[in-house]
């Protein structure tokens, strides 16, 4: 969503870091590029020019322009009037009510109303443990009261009953009768939409509010529609009153004016963002990790978040066992690319690695994507369970009989077995016997915070005794099977506690971590 932005604002931010010394002149110059790549991003023009004043009022202060390092001050000031533009704090949806709490959706025709009514019913339900009840007063729309009957029987939620020639502020009014008898906790009404804004829209949202007494109103908006939304938004808050904001289709190739934008003008938090298709493709917004993101700094939390909710705790656990014993197994490596998978992708999770947005566009000209991936587990899925085990009985005429039962041929079969190789050679060096195993000595902090997690608070590994001498020679034997290189196939279990490492991406050490194989630190 945000990486035109994120692209022209790297370039612009990293010309004034690169620079020993700043003049008000260098500020404004950069300003005005930041005001370009924001309207070119679809951000409304008064909230450009509120930022970009308040950018210029702190960056050509003294103490910026006599600072240590002015250019990264300059950073800090955008990132911080960033964070303030989109909100500041993560706000999650308010429960805090007499049960059962109303939860009312808005929003126009085609924004994705009752698929996000289908989504927070199913994280209430998983996350919250709390029971929910879905109604659809959505009577014009043909077959929309049977599209969230449908999401009800796939994510297991309650829906309320069709009625016939019910109006939709009757329908509102069985509802949540229909919560009290049924001791649910949360009721979330699905309201109709329209392609447009008018008048009776809004008078109907009015009288559903009115019968209702909604704890929650959730505005949903398609953030692809760019400062459109922001009309929408104004209107939908003047004469509904909106709690939140819910934007869908983060996930797509949008220019982000919207979420930029939306809360700036209504003063209403965004709550949600939709990231995809599936039921639990709906995420929490963080004002803060969003404006890491833009600023090309990562989001380390959110990737520990998607480790601990995709990673097995119990296969962590067993897959550092056996690191630390020196074994890795292809069928090892197929369970790490399909937690890789689970957890976004190559693209997913590089977007989320500190300084690493830049590398995907030139791993993905290298042909290292998620269909790599895909023909990689296909290669591994093809072989017999011994094949698997024992990698080295693949002769000729083996690879053949896999190559076709996996669509690929030999030289792809070579190539995943030269990098297994490597890697099975890196965890068997680490977890040499005796004192001198790295593994061993990395062990303290592995599995105890599965996942990155094992580098976190409280799980950091100890790796003060580790002999330089031991990581340099290990250094040149990944790059001698190709692991260790930009654009090389990712070193996958690098990292302690089983978080897929991307060996080939340069990555920094994260929080003063020393540079592992594969992970040198950046200079």
């Amino acid at each position: 969503m945000f990486e035109n932005l994120q692209d022209r604002l790297g370039s612009i931010l990293n010309g004034l870091t690169g620079r020993g010394a700043l003049t008000e002149a260098d500020v404004a110059a950069a300003l005005r590029e930041v005001r370009r790549a924001l309207l070119e991003a679809d951000v409304a023009l008064e909230v450009v020019r509120s930022f970009t004043d308040k950018v210029r009022e702190k960056a050509v202060g003294a103490a910026v322009l006599k600072s240590i390092k002015p250019g990264q001050m300059v950073v800090k000031i955008v990132h911080d009037e960033l964070v303030e533009m989109l909100g500041t704090e993560g706000v999650s949806i308010d429960l805090h009510a007499a049960a059962p709490v109303v939860i009312m959706m808005v929003g126009l025709q085609g924004s994705g109303k009752t698929t996000t009514t289908g989504k927070i019913a199913k994280r209430l339900t998983d996350r919250d443990k709390k029971k929910v009840l879905m109604a659809s007063l959505d009577t014009r729309r043909p077959a929309a009261q049977e599209q969230l009957r449908q999401l009800g029987v796939q994510t297991g939620v309650d829906t309320l009953p069709v009625i016939a020639g019910q109006s939709p502020t009757d329908i509102a009014a069985r509802a949540v009768q229909a919560a009290k008898l049924g001791g649910h906790d949360v009721v979330i009404l699905d309201t109709a939409g329209r392609t447009h804004i008018d008048e009776p829209l809004m008078l109907e949202m009015a009288d559903i509010k009115k019968k209702s007494n909604p704890h929650e109103i959730l505005l949903v908006a398609d953030s692809l529609t760019g400062q459109d939304a922001v009309n929408l938004a104004r209107n939908f808050d003047e004469r509904v009153g909106i709690t939140g904001l819910v934007l869908t289709r983060m996930d797509g190739d949008g220019r982000g004016g919207a979420a930029l934008s939306m809360r700036a003008v209504t003063g209403k938090p965004i709550k949600l963002i939709g990231i995809g298709e599936r039921m639990n493709e709906l995420d929490e917004f963080h004002p803060r990790r969003i404006a890491d993101r833009i600023l090309g700094m990562g989001d380390i939390v959110s990737l520990v978040e998607k480790a601990a909710e995709n990673i097995d705790a119990e296969k962590a656990r067993s897959m550092a066992e056996k690191m630390a014993k020196g074994k890795f197994d292809l069928n090892d490596l197929a369970d790490q690319l399909g937690q890789m998978k689970k957890m976004g992708g190559m693209g997913g999770i590089m977007g989320l690695m500190p300084g690493m947005a830049g590398m995907k566009d030139k791993m993905a000209s290298a042909g290292m994507n998620d269909k790599m991936f895909d023909r990689q587990i296909a290669i591994i899925s093809s072989m017999t369970k011994a094949e698997r085990a024992n990698p080295d009985i693949l002769k000729h005429s083996r690879k053949k009989r896999i190559a076709a039962g996996s669509g690929t041929d030999a030289a792809e079969i070579n190539k995943l077995l030269k990098m297994h190789r490597g890697m099975a050679d890196m965890m068997k060096a680490m977890g040499g016997k005796g004192k001198g195993g790295i593994m061993k000595q990395m062990m303290g902090g592995i599995a105890g915070k599965m996942g990155l997690g094992g580098m976190m608070g409280g799980g950091m590994p100890d790796l003060s005794n580790i002999d330089p001498k031991q990581l340099e020679a290990l250094q040149k034997q990944a790059e001698a099977a190709g692991l260790g290189k930009p654009g090389a196939m990712p070193g996958l279990g690098g990292l302690p506690g089983g978080l897929p490492g991307l060996g080939g991406a340069k990555l920094p050490g994260l929080g003063g971590m020393p540079g592992l194989p594969g992970f040198p630190k950046k200079k």
